[in-house]
């Protein structure tokens, strides 16, 4: 589906800030998170989403050292992105249930 591109724009920015709000994230943490979900995306896709997020005051960011190489930049749920996070999860609700109503309604007369 051609649409399935604008469709996943729309929902990934809600689904980031959930996953950060559980906990601290980092950028590759992000994408395997929403890779076992079920989404099929990579780090191009979900940088620029968080540096955006970041950007619009939902997330702070906080470098810190791993293990395995370089310091990992993580990110952390602010105020703001929590009074979205609400909003979103409301609105995902109403729009879930629209949608799955008619998906599943048979067809009349």
């Amino acid at each position: 589906m051609d649409n399935d591109t604008q469709i996943l724009k729309g929902l990934l920015e809600g689904c980031l800030l959930k996953i950060v709000s559980r906990e601290d994230t980092y950028g590759y943490g992000a994408v395997e998170s929403l890779n076992f979900a079920g989404f099929d995306v990579n780090e191009a896709t979900v940088y620029p989403i968080l540096s955006r997020l970041q950007g619009k005051g939902m997330l702070a960011a906080q470098k810190r050292p791993s293990s395995l190489g370089p310091d990992r930049k993580y990110y952390m749920l602010t105020e703001l992105g929590e009074r979205y996070l609400r909003e979103f999860e409301g609105a995902w609700e109403g729009v879930f249930k629209s949608v799955n109503s008619i998906m599943k309604e048979e067809k009349h007369g």
